[in-house]
């Protein structure tokens, strides 16, 4: 742990040298520069605070308060606004100083001292926090992740404060520099006045960006422009060590499983190793497609004596959906001599937590064994899992006896379907599926998402100026554009939309024509129809790379995640 507390305070420390901060440190220099002697550490402060709190909590928050992120977002940038026009109207600022030193008074010194310039720079920092995304690196996104499934606990917490530290101490560096600079020069002490309204103006221009989401644009180029950065962040915390407290980190959450951890079991053994018990499903919001036998849901200890294959999975996960055949087929194959398939559906996004999606995408795929909706990740996290998809193959005495991870293997997976019913006494005689695998071979650009959580780096990706980016996706508006450079044979897109709507699809420059066109798009179009994941292009097995473009005919479409096949 102290290894990983090690690389997160770096990580955090080498923030100021990255180009998704460097937007906005003219606003840091701008508050700071005018003011109290405390205003650049209020604005430290403010910015660690609300970054943290708002990275750890939000996920709670909105699952108790219906809260429209954009509007807090909206929130935060009218603050920084408004500091802005204090610098640039006089007249304001002495109203706004009045009001701060007669709250200082009351709070008994709760700011230090009136005139520090302390809780401004607080405000300040506080909206500028809610409204940063940093570069995310391996050790963020794993904060990320559990901090968005609700598994926050003290060490999350620990390794969070830790690296909102590292990003402080610079920070506070930069805006104390600025600070000192302007009040020790008397060069530019009869100019103050000016100054400050110069920086009251970029205040508001900086805001401006933020608000119509040209500072995550200006981001962008700058990463295209530097790329260096994001490969020497990956590099830092990509270490063995890293990876190895990260992977405890995420185990850790919702209880440890029992089941042995290592390497997913991907070969044939005369006798199949015993991985541990099998945990029970925990915290299932509801039971789909069950059995007409009265019962209202499914356990472990009601299954004893079946051999069991458990099969994580999420509806708009193409890896998931490349597997569901081999799943279907074997429960179709081996229901009748005891096994039993399992799908635990856990969300990867917030509109795949609705039980009327997942009951389409059930009948979608011919689904017809029970499945589990974990939309809180309790069952995920008693099982220590980390994929999608994943598979768990449960013996008749509850063990788990072989785990795979991902795509492929599907022979060895059947081979040892058919060992534990033989094992528990059963005569197996059917031959063994005879589908092709459609696992791809050639695909060298990676699963992209478009919401400001899970965004990487990268050079492939433009989205046009108008996009409102959120946490989990962008959402367009009517003549917005996604530009993609990309290498495989297929592309797919998972898109939402509360009135659907609908976008064209151009291929290197034209028209997508029928012959490259994936099946959801007709004549260049596509019409959406309910949340689910979008087939767009078709090599037809001629993987290469060629120029995507989207053009979105209506507003408020919200586009996910690109994942290749």
């Amino acid at each position: 742990m102290v290894v990983l507390l090690i690389f997160a305070f770096l990580s955090g420390l080498v923030t100021i040298a990255a180009p998704c901060i460097w937007p906005l440190l003219p606003i840091i220099l701008s508050s700071s520069a005018q003011g109290g002697h405390r205003k650049p550490l209020g604005i430290t402060v403010g910015i660690m605070s609300s970054f943290a709190i708002f990275t750890l909590t939000i996920s709670y928050i909105v699952s108790i308060i219906p809260l429209d992120l954009d509007l807090l977002r909206m929130f935060a940038v009218g603050i920084i606004a408004f500091f802005g026009f204090t610098l640039l109207i006089p007249q304001l600022n002495q109203i706004v100083e009045g009001v701060v030193s007669r709250l200082s008074g009351r709070l008994g010194g709760l700011t230090h001292r009136e005139g520090t310039g302390f809780t401004s720079g607080f405000i300040t920092g506080l909206a500028l926090g809610l409204v940063w995304t940093p570069c995310a690196g391996p050790i963020l996104a794993t904060i990320a992740t559990l901090a968005a499934t609700q598994a926050v606990n003290f060490q999350i917490v620990l390794v969070t404060t830790v690296y909102v530290i590292g990003v402080g101490i610079p920070l506070f560096l930069f805006a104390l520099l600025g600070n000192r600079v302007f009040a020790k020069s008397k060069a530019l002490s009869k100019y103050t006045g000016r100054i400050q309204q110069v920086f009251g103006v970029v205040m508001i221009l900086t805001a401006a960006l933020i608000l119509t989401n040209q500072d995550k644009v200006i981001q962008a180029r700058l990463l295209d422009t530097f790329p260096q950065y994001s490969k020497f962040l990956v590099n830092l915390e990509s270490n063995d060590v890293v990876k190895a407290q990260l992977n405890k980190l995420k185990g850790k959450k919702g209880g440890q499983s029992t089941i042995i951890e290592g390497k997913p079991m991907n070969s044939v053994n005369d006798i199949l190793p015993k991985l541990g018990k099998a945990p029970e499903f925990v915290g299932i919001e509801k039971w789909l497609n069950l059995p007409a036998d009265g019962n209202a849901s499914v356990s472990i200890a009601q299954l004893k004596g079946k051999v069991v294959l458990i099969d994580f999975w999420t509806y708009t996960c193409i890896n998931c959906i490349r597997t569901l055949p081999f799943v279907t087929s074997w429960h179709e194959k081996y229901k009748d001599q005891g096994f039993v398939v399992i799908g635990v559906h856990t969300p990867e996004f917030e509109f795949e937590k609705k039980t009327e999606n997942v009951q389409n995408a059930i009948k979608q795929f011919g689904i017809k064994y029970p499945v589990a909706q974990d939309n809180d990740f309790s069952t995920w996290n008693a099982y220590s899992n980390h994929y999608w998809p994943a598979k768990y193959l449960i013996d008749v005495d509850g063990n788990v006896r072989y785990t795979h991870f991902g795509e492929g293997d599907y022979d060895i997976t059947e081979e040892n379907i058919r060992k534990l019913l033989a094992e528990a006494g059963k005569k197996v005689t059917e031959e063994k599926s005879q589908l092709e695998e459609t696992t791809p071979k050639d695909v060298k650009t990676r699963e992209t998402y478009l919401g400001s959580l899970r965004a990487e780096p990268n050079s492939y990706l433009q989205l046009s100026d108008d996009w409102k980016t959120m946490p989990e996706y962008a959402e367009s508006k009517a003549g917005s554009t996604i530009d993609l450079q990309f290498h495989a044979n297929k592309v797919f897109l998972v898109i939402t939309s509360e009135s659907y709507g609908s976008f064209e699809v151009n291929l290197d420059g034209k028209v997508v024509p029928v012959t490259l066109s994936g099946k959801d798009v007709k004549n260049g179009v596509v019409e959406l129809d309910t949340a689910r994941l979008y087939e767009l292009i078709d090599l037809k097995g001629d993987s290469a790379q060629h120029q995507l473009r989207l053009r979105f005919k209506s507003p408020g479409i919200r586009a996910f995640a690109f994942t290749f096949g």
